[in-house]
């Protein structure tokens, strides 16, 4: 898809249909029923399936998917594009079938399962009938694999896991775990670690607790804290070649992350809506919140980053689409990965403090919003190793200068200019 700043008429009908569907049919599920991952709430299941059937007639299905898994096979571009709608709500990913973590998880499925393991796991998780979690961080080491010590040891044809995984996801809805093993402890843990798919209801799962975000009461959450022990698995179950795990990772986490900031585009839009809102309704004895400086300043610099940061990610998208590499775009994503807590938190602070006591109740989102700024900057790695990345890419552009001064030192430049250009001024010197 050529980018030009214009999105093709054809498209633009589709997420024309896709702002009116969530807004009018979608946004309201998130206010009556609980979590669109539990597949046991069957009154929440009786109004979903008729969206998702809309969905599907639309040719709008797992747009992430290739025909070959039923989805169109879009882009990261028309992906980003659609995921500012679908962002507006938690329950929208799953009505076009690319919430996560299934998203992610049925797109290493697809690239590295057997056949029997895309008919047992992948095909119902694509039709939206069961859950699944991904299970890779550990409570000692968080997102750094090269710290796991969860040990996946062969035991015949089987199997054996033993270990604990933190804020494994979704865990206590999910049909089955993908869960990163330390399998070979003598080499290198890019080399040693693989992934194995454990059915969540497999012996040795057990749960030390669901942990939530933020303020949710202690139990309620959704972040499993999960301890295997002895937990068995056949053969079978391994995920791609034993030993791959990072390779599997990076295909799952570099859209996972582009995808993530595409769907904060739509929470900035919603903070800056309600702001600019809130300016014009809001009045004080001498005029609307609109009308002093300082509120326009908010407007004006949430109206800022968020054209910046949404144009630095349909760039990064658009870099995705070209080069279909992600090894390529590594700091570009790296980049958007970091800037997106930061311009999430600032917008939601400003629309908070313009609502004042209401903006700070439990009466109005931003609560939640600020929590989730700070999620961004911890979810698929720290802003800090991002940051890194980022350095050490750019820096592989350059190269340090020889001799003492920098290659921008005036004195220097101007030397070596008065050099190139010293038969000029010796032929006006002779003609004096």
């Amino acid at each position: 898809m050529a980018w030009d700043f214009e999105t093709e008429p054809e498209f633009q009908r589709e997420l024309n249909w896709m702002d009116a569907f969530v807004r009018d049919e979608v946004e309201p599920l998130g206010f009556v029923f609980d979590n669109p991952y539990d597949k046991s709430d069957t009154k929440a299941l009786a109004v979903l399936k008729p969206l998702q059937a809309q969905v599907k007639e639309r040719g709008l299905w797992a747009c992430h998917l290739g025909p070959e898994l039923g989805g169109p096979g879009f882009g990261q571009l028309k992906l980003g594009l659609m995921n500012e709608i679908l962002g507006r709500s938690g329950w929208a990913p799953s009505v076009f079938g690319c919430q996560a973590p299934d998203s992610g998880n049925a797109e290493i499925l697809a690239h590295y399962g057997s056949d029997a393991q895309k008919e047992k796991y992948l095909k119902p998780l694509l039709e939206g009938e069961i859950s699944s979690c991904y299970s890779m961080t550990e409570p000692h080491a968080g997102a750094n694999p090269t710290l796991f010590t969860t040990r996946a040891v062969k035991d015949g044809d089987d199997w054996v896991i033993n270990g604990e995984k933190w804020f494994s996801s979704n865990a206590r809805y999910s049909s089955f775990l993908i869960v990163m093993a330390v399998t070979d402890p003598d080499v290198s843990p890019y080399e040693g670690m693989s992934m194995l798919i454990v059915p969540t209801d497999t012996p040795g799962v057990n749960f030390v607790r669901n942990v939530g975000i933020g303020t949710e009461a202690e139990g309620e959450g959704s972040h499993a804290y999960i301890r295997y022990e002895d937990v068995r698995v056949s053969g079978d179950h391994m995920l791609g070649a034993p030993g791959s795990a990072f390779v599997i990772a990076q295909t799952r986490l570099g859209g996972g992350r582009i995808h993530h900031a595409m769907r904060t585009i739509a929470q900035l839009k919603l903070c800056f809506d309600m702001m600019c809102e809130r300016a014009l309704s809001r009045t004080t004895r001498d005029g609307r919140l609109a009308d002093y400086q300082m509120v326009q300043e908010k407007i004006a610099d949430s109206y800022i980053e968020i054209e910046q940061f949404k144009l630095l990610v349909l760039r990064t998208a658009w870099l995705i689409d070209k080069y279909n590499d992600y090894r390529k775009t590594r700091k570009d994503i790296a980049a958007i990965k970091v800037a997106m807590p930061k311009v999430y938190h600032d917008v939601a602070q400003r629309a908070m403090q313009i609502h004042g006591a209401l903006g700070v109740s439990n009466e109005m989102p931003f609560s939640s919003m600020m929590v989730g700024a700070q999620v961004m900057g911890i979810a698929d790695g720290p802003t800090e190793v991002h940051k890194i990345t980022i350095a050490k890419q750019v820096l592989r552009d350059y190269k340090a200068v020889d001799g003492l001064f920098p290659s921008a030192h005036i004195p220097t430049r101007r030397a070596a200019a008065r050099e190139r250009f010293a038969h000029l001024f010796e032929h006006e010197i002779g003609n004096l």
